[in-house]
């Protein structure tokens, strides 16, 4: 699985209408949404798609289809990133519609197109789940360990301090994780 970590755009031309595709991190889609639809106010349909991981480590996906017929535009964007294996990402594609109609067939194409050439130009990076491990130090092993966690793969930055020492909270993959003692 991969995700996206900033926004990219690309634009589609079908029978003169244009397919404006934007894709971003799940957590920025509301806020883009809303942007989008302030800087497009012509924009004819708002599809969307996203996925993403929930607490229990769930995919939880949702599409809408924004007023075209039903299934010709948001499930075929979400089967795109599904096949892509993308998660904690979304995409909205704004439509302007160009006097052609393109039938059941020519919409999914299109959308379906139009989230591939976004996905193209798009750069990922792989999920890897992280796992948590709380430590204690004293306070003058605190600069070893930080030294140490900045040349592994270790993320040391949630701590608490106490009267005797440090409480630290180690994140890394399950293996970093046990092959620390």
């Amino acid at each position: 699985m991969k995700f996206i970590q900033k926004e990219h755009s690309d634009t589609l031309e079908v029978k003169k209408s244009k397919f404006i595709t934007h894709i971003c991190p799940y957590n920025e889609f509301k806020s883009m949404m809303d942007r989008l639809k302030s800087k497009h106010p012509k924009g004819r349909h708002f599809v969307y798609a996203y996925r993403y991981l929930n607490n229990f480590d769930q995919i939880v996906e949702n599409s809408s289809d924004d007023g075209e017929p039903k299934g010709t535009s948001g499930k075929p964007s979400l089967k795109v990133i599904q096949g892509n294996e993308l998660i904690n990402s979304a995409v909205i594609i704004i439509r302007y519609f160009g006097g052609t109609k393109l039938g059941t067939g020519g919409l999914v194409r299109a959308y379906s197109d139009a989230v591939n050439d976004v996905l193209e130009m798009s750069e990922f990076t792989p999920y890897v789940k992280l796992s948590s491990k709380k430590i204690k130090v004293v306070y003058s092993d605190l600069s070893k360990l930080e030294y140490w966690s900045l040349k592994s793969n270790v993320d040391c930055n949630e701590r608490d301090f106490v009267a005797d020492g440090v409480e630290i909270v180690l994140k890394a993959t399950l293996e970093d994780l046990v092959t620390l003692k």
